[in-house]
């Protein structure tokens, strides 16, 4: 800095720490255009003044003392002096700057972010679901929002979402993985309808890209498993409800969400029944089950063991029903493969309830009940109305509305009794069905 320029500047550190006013304020010349402004409250702030084409004056403010030093406050006042020598408007400047930040603030205070998207999702549309959405919100807060709920929906790209499915196919999950490349194409196609965003990231992602096309399940469990199963069932280390879940499955074809979230007022052993109310069946709609003699006595151990509950299935930790998946997880960590170790927490019998032809899982009871029917004669559409299946073609579905109430009742008797000569110990030598893998 040159001599000349030096003693155009005024102030000084100390000189500032000491200004002090009993008035509104006062300016401190520092020369150069850079003033000090200092209020009676103590403040000081930095001003740049200048005058304009058409000869007004104007005060651009540079920052707060101390906050801003005295060094600092004399480079922006030239690099303002320097912007006035190019025909710019320091304060026009300055002006628009802030109406761009605002207007940036406004944007994006109505973009949302993936967790926002989710909430909203969640809110309007899964909420609906019978299950709340609980188990997408599960695998959404492991798998998604850790790794994309921070930042925009609208700047998700196609290389976040893949990196999420990758992610989850690195743990071995292909199912999990097309499951959730489902759940995230629901969520974003639900924000675009909503002008959330403007494109889908998973826009041309297939299946067949991330986890492969999935296989329908065809797993039938043989006459011969179930006499296994029967065998392998008290030395598994299974509570007894889920070992009474096993056989009512097998025995009614429920599905087993259905059984955990039964209440004993929806059963009436003297009548015979046992009513799927539309809250726990999948398809909403009621749904009566005409017991067999087997299959009451499976309830009937179920309501001794849980003598106080309204639950067939108690949670312990609350007054609610035990967690849909529970039972499932119990018959999987008794069929773990021989190499992989017993998960932490779980069951240490990984080798109890293996079957002579592979992985069984409480879905498949359903199939193996339903086959049963079929081979002990019973018709696929009194089969198809023990399920509570809806009917497929629309024409039937509307016009014949019989329900098959005594065919029903018969198909799950001769399916009880079926189940009762094959686990009774005393008809070891019964000619088992072969059609079907039964």
């Amino acid at each position: 800095m040159s001599p000349e320029l030096r003693a155009q500047l005024l102030l000084t550190d100390r000189k500032i720490k000491l200004a002090k006013t009993t008035s509104e304020s006062i300016f401190l010349n520092d020369g150069l255009g850079l003033y000090l402004r200092v209020r009676a409250s103590g403040s000081k702030v930095w001003l740049y003044r200048y005058k304009t084409i058409d000869k007004k004056t104007r005060w651009l403010e540079l920052g707060t003392y101390p906050d801003m030093s005295l060094a600092s406050a004399r480079t922006a006042a030239l690099n303002s002096k320097a912007r006035r020598r190019e025909g710019d408007d320091p304060v026009e400047i300055k002006k628009q700057s802030t109406a761009n930040k605002k207007a940036k603030a406004a944007i994006d205070a109505a973009r949302l972010t993936v967790k926002q998207l989710f909430d909203k999702w969640l809110l309007i549309e899964l909420d609906k679901r019978k299950d709340k959405g609980t188990e997408i919100k599960r695998a959404f807060e492991k798998d998604v929002l850790p790794i994309i709920g921070e930042i925009f929906a609208e700047s998700i790209t196609r290389t976040h979402v893949t990196k999420i499915l990758d992610e989850i196919l690195s743990r071995g999950s292909s199912r999990m993985a097309n499951r959730m490349l489902t759940d995230l194409r629901q969520m974003f196609g639900f924000g675009y309808v909503r002008g959330i965003i403007e494109n889908d990231p998973t826009h041309k992602i297939r299946k067949a890209d991330i986890g492969g096309k999935e296989v329908e399940r065809d797993r039938v469990l043989s006459e011969s498993e179930i006499k296994k199963l029967n065998d392998l069932l008290p030395n598994a280390n299974l509570n007894k409800c889920a070992e009474s879940a096993i056989w009512i499955a097998l025995s009614t074809g429920c599905r087993i969400g259905e059984l955990v979230s039964a209440k004993k007022q929806h059963i009436d052993l003297d009548k015979g029944e046992w009513l799927i109310p539309t809250e726990n069946s999948k398809n909403s709609k009621t749904h009566t089950i005409y017991l067999s003699e087997f299959s009451k006595l499976h309830f009937q151990e179920l309501i001794r063991l849980n003598t106080v509950s309204v639950w067939l299935f108690p949670n312990r930790a609350d007054d609610n029903h035990l967690c849909l998946k529970t039972i499932t997880k119990q018959i999987a960590d008794r069929q773990r493969a021989p190499d992989k170790k017993p998960m932490k927490n779980r069951a240490k019998s990984s080798l109890a309830l293996n079957l002579d032809n592979g992985k069984w899982t409480p879905h498949d009871l359903r199939r193996t009940a339903a086959t049963m029917m079929g081979m002990l004669g019973v018709r696929p559409d009194v089969i198809e109305k023990c399920l509570n299946h809806v009917e497929q073609n629309k024409v039937t579905r509307i016009y014949q509305r019989q329900k098959l109430e005594t065919e029903q009742a018969h198909a799950w008797r001769l399916l009880g009794d079926r189940l009762a000569l094959l686990l009774n110990k005393n008809t070891s030598n019964i000619s088992l069905i072969s059609a079907r893998g039964l």
